[in-house]
């Protein structure tokens, strides 16, 4: 019986998923399309979740922000932070860290929040201002809306729903956070 090197299995491990087709494909989706440039020292900062796709790892959060800071070493810190059960329950927080993965637009970054593993963190909308923008993933499976204020108009929000049903995004799906 032969046995693989420990470093080809895993090499053919990593490298699988990259031979299967994409949520994207099986789906008959066009490819998801970013903004055209972020300018990362305005995106830096503060911003209120408006609505998101529920996922587990948020499960009961309420007045949920995401805080973006440049680190020393060029990576970005995001330091999550939510209100369990109500705005007045206890706060959880969770700190990550994001690497732009498409310098040519900064649009397209990858978190990580589990030391080695990385997700796709794509802005697919964004306010000219900066006011508001709209994170996705590829496969369409994430989204947040997220805002520099607790609230946004009924007409900016309705705007981005438009374009988000245009890139693919079922937004029967979006929830709005209590902020």
């Amino acid at each position: 019986m032969s046995h693989l090197h420990p470093v080809v299995l895993i090499a053919a491990l990593l490298l699988t998923p990259a031979c299967a087709t994409t949520t994207t494909t099986r789906s008959g989706l066009p490819p998801l399309e970013t903004v055209e440039s972020v300018d990362l020292q305005r995106y830096l900062g503060t911003w209120y979740e408006i609505a998101s796709f529920p996922q587990s790892f948020q499960r009961g959060c309420t007045g949920t922000t995401a805080t973006y800071s440049l680190k020393d070493d060029g990576e970005i810190e995001v330091l999550n932070r939510c209100r369990k059960g109500s705005l007045s329950g206890r706060e959880s927080t969770a700190l990550g860290r994001a690497r732009v993965t498409d310098e040519s637009t900064n649009a397209r970054l990858e978190v990580s929040f589990f030391g080695p593993f990385w997700g796709d963190y794509w802005i697919v909308d964004l306010g000219a201002d900066y006011e508001y923008a709209v994170v996705g993933h590829p496969g369409r499976a994430y989204l947040w809306i997220l805002s520099r204020a607790p609230t946004m108009q009924d007409a900016v929000y309705g705007g981005i729903l438009e374009r988000l049903v245009a890139q693919g995004y079922d937004p029967d799906r979006l929830v709005r956070t209590l902020q």
